[in-house]
């Protein structure tokens, strides 16, 4: 059997479309790291009068209040219903901050024949070879003396230069790296010991070398995202895995009427979880307490006991929001035969036998629904059976909570390279959707 292939489509106005991609381009640049993506998150959210919570102090929630609750590069938003009660359920909309790259070392600043190295670690699994011969910068924190962490991001001040063909004649028939000896970026010349990478990133927070205690710094590419292809169809930028559905989310949220908690039946709310690429088994990943002490504060908030929490969950719908794979040109024989998804042609329901995705019938028909809602169309994913799938947020939020879940996202090529390619009609329906979902 032929493949049905998916025609590309206009889902709205193309300056609508235009205006969301832009809008998530300067998102992805604020957003160096997963720290800065959840700041950006509340900063924004803030803005339009979203109360930020500190988990340290007690919380008075008051229906028809929107709230924020952020830690380190986590952050949950809501709305609650002006009629939400104790066994109000949850719209959620999960998502993560983290993407794959490289994360600096303790005594990060190295050195060899005369140049100054960054030494660094494997973060996930990046496209290694995509990484070579940009421009990079760190981004991240640093922690002082009394604990307060300080956001930083550098200027251009990295870079993993290739080796040349002339010293390597082999190299387009097969480029191996080694994740020790190859991806160790320069970031000047001298000897080892006349620089310090921890002052020159210091300085740029304003700080000195002798006031910071410790640091999480990852590198990313400082490349500005950009549109282009026929009708601007395409969006390429670092990160899309997963700012993609981050900004999906909060531009839901920002695009949610002022009386919008007049109408809801549910409480809308955008998770965004860090440290998915890694297994998410930390405080702030999608396995850690995070979201079910939230839920359980919310509910809690608003009178409710054992019985009424569980059955507020029970009532709980989440979305699973994270890239997939579009059928690629050059590599068909890598896709399902007949299931290919098509970048521009509408979000993707993920779909796997072994569970490697929640998505069910109920959760396939609700997502059905909400497309239709909001007037976009959808395409299905599923892996070829040769080439096992990954996994999301989806599977952890369902078994640690019991909440029905569905996995989605948009269809994207280079997926976790350091400049991955979307749809810049995918990404506006998405958003779409993502309303629908919560005014359902």
């Amino acid at each position: 059997m032929s493949p049905e292939i998916p025609s590309p489509h206009p889902s709205a106005e193309p300056n609508e479309v235009q205006a969301h991609a832009e809008d998530l381009i300067d998102f992805v640049a604020a957003s160096p790291s997963s720290l800065h993506a959840a700041a950006e998150v509340a900063r924004r959210l803030e803005a339009i009068g979203y109360t930020r919570l500190v988990e340290g102090e007690a919380w008075t929630l008051e229906p028809g209040g929107r709230y924020l609750v952020l830690r380190d590069g986590a952050v949950l938003a809501w709305v609650l219903p002006e009629s939400a009660g104790a066994t109000t359920g949850f719209h959620i909309l999960g998502a993560h901050s983290d993407s794959p790259g490289f994360r600096l070392k303790p005594q990060g600043s190295t050195g060899s024949r005369g140049w100054l190295q960054a030494g660094v670690e494997v973060y996930g699994g990046p496209l290694l070879n995509s990484w070579l011969d940009r421009e990079l910068v760190l981004a991240g924190r640093l922690v002082t003396a009394d604990g307060a962490a300080h956001l930083v991001s550098t200027p251009p001040l990295l870079r993993l230069p290739q080796l040349a063909i002339h010293l390597d004649r082999a190299v387009n028939d097969g480029l191996a790296l080694d994740k020790q000896a190859h991806t160790q970026p320069v970031w000047g010349v001298g000897a080892s010991d006349s620089a310090d990478l921890i002052a020159e990133v210091a300085a740029h927070a304003g700080l000195t070398r002798e006031e910071v205690r410790g640091y999480d710094l990852v590198v990313a590419d400082s490349a500005r995202g950009q549109v282009f292809g026929k009708d601007e169809a395409f969006l390429a930028v670092g990160r899309l895995d997963d700012l993609a559905s981050v900004h999906a989310g909060l531009t839901a949220l920002e695009g949610l009427p002022t009386d919008a908690p007049a109408h809801l039946t549910h409480t809308p709310m955008l998770a965004v979880f860090d440290h998915e690429e890694v297994g998410s088994a930390t405080r702030t990943g999608a396995a850690g307490p995070f979201l079910a002490d939230v839920l359980a504060r919310i509910t809690g908030a608003l009178g409710a006991g054992g019985e009424e929490h569980l059955r507020a969950l029970a009532d709980s719908w989440c979305v699973s929001s994270d890239v997939g794979h579009s059928v690629h040109p050059n590599y068909p024989g890598r896709h399902d035969p007949v299931v290919q998804p098509l970048l521009g042609s509408g979000p993707i329901l993920k779909i796997n036998a072994n569970q490697r995705y929640t998505t069910d019938a109920a959760g396939e028909a609700a997502w059905r629904g909400w497309s239709e809602a909001a007037g976009v169309r959808t395409q299905e994913f599923v892996s070829n059976n040769a080439v096992p799938c990954g996994s999301t947020i989806g599977p952890i939020t369902a078994t640690r909570l019991g909440i029905r879940t569905v996995d989605v996202g948009i269809p994207i090529l280079s997926m976790h390279s350091a400049r991955e390619l979307a749809g810049t009609s995918d990404l506006h329906d998405l958003t779409r959707v993502a309303a629908a979902f919560w005014e359902a």
